[in-house]
């Protein structure tokens, strides 16, 4: 999250997403790619908090390409796979984007 310390970067989004199951709006989709792909697969530190947030309706979709190039495309455990045309149009056709 944001550019510093990798260690720092998955504590702040880790708060971030358990954050989000707590707000009493939540969002309609969360979008993952690039490092941040990393978060929706086995062994992520946020992984229950993302599967709250799926059950609770919010739609979690990660960039496929993304879970290629890190070689964790057998390795989703949450949401679904989407590319960059899905992420582009979710962006610009959304209200509200927030962008940690």
């Amino acid at each position: 999250m944001g550019e510093g310390n990798d260690e720092l970067g998955t504590v702040l989004a880790k708060g971030f997403v358990f954050a989000l199951t707590q707000q009493e709006t939540l969002p309609e989709a969360v979008l993952f790619y690039n490092g941040g792909a990393t978060l929706t697969t086995e062994d992520s530190p946020a992984l229950e908090d993302i599967r709250t947030l799926e059950a609770q309706g919010v739609e979690i979709l990660t960039c496929g390409t993304c879970l290629n190039y890190y070689g964790l495309s057998d390795k989703l455990a949450v949401g679904g796979v989407t590319n960059m045309y899905v992420i582009v149009e979710k962006l610009t056709g959304a209200d509200l984007v927030i962008r940690p």
